[in-house]
């Protein structure tokens, strides 16, 4: 697997990222992929994009919530895929992960009923933001649905891993606006009720 040209911050530390994210989360990590699951309120057979997926937690949580349909997770690095393959092979879970950026996804318009971004977008520039976004429009079917989770620069308990990514951190209306601006109908917002993390949960057109 090659790496992908990207901007932004590219992490490639793939072995200590589940770690830090175990801290973040005070060692609930499960429960947070449990609540960010609920919001996205999977259902069975639907298929599933993880755009950002990191190591592929969340996306093989996703694989086990919605059963025998597709379920595939983009990262545009190497080390982190690895890892989330290793992932998914150790848990017996048959989702598909590959090398890709978010502002060039790598499927056909209307591939996907859900869309996840979690904890992704502060990574990239602004106009890169509103590509992965429209990116993310593309893949979904008609009425599909992304669910969004970043940093809420204005919000309270950041703690330490917090701000660490606070520099391309968002208001929380402003992820509001961004999706609103790129064509979805946004349906819900809101803190997630972990950290300083903000949702917005959005239908495509």
């Amino acid at each position: 697997m090659g790496a992908v040209a990207a901007r932004g911050a590219l992490i490639h530390w793939a072995g200590a990222y589940d770690a830090l994210v175990w801290l973040m989360m005070g060692g609930r990590e499960r429960a947070f992929r449990q609540r960010l699951l609920s919001l996205a309120a999977l259902e069975p057979g639907e298929s599933v994009l993880d755009a950002g997926c990191g190591t592929g937690s969340l996306a093989i949580a996703a694989k086990q919530a919605v059963g025998n349909s597709r379920v595939e997770g983009i990262d545009a690095s190497p080390e982190m895929i690895a890892r989330a393959a290793r992932k998914a092979r150790q848990a017996g879970v048959e989702a598909a992960f590959q090398v890709a950026s978010v502002e060039s996804l790598p499927w056909p318009d209307h591939t996907f009923d859900v869309a996840l971004n979690t904890m992704m977008l502060h990574h990239l520039p602004r106009d890169l933001r509103r590509r992965c976004v429209r990116e993310m429009r593309r893949v979904l079917k008609p009425e599909g649905r992304v669910l969004a989770v970043d940093f809420d620069r204005e919000g309270a308990n950041m703690g330490f891993i917090g701000r660490l990514h606070q520099h391309g951190s968002l208001r929380g209306p402003q992820m509001v606006e961004l999706f609103r601006d790129e064509g979805f109908a946004v349906r819900a917002s809101g803190p997630v009720g972990v950290k300083n993390l903000f949702y917005v949960l959005a239908t495509a057109g």
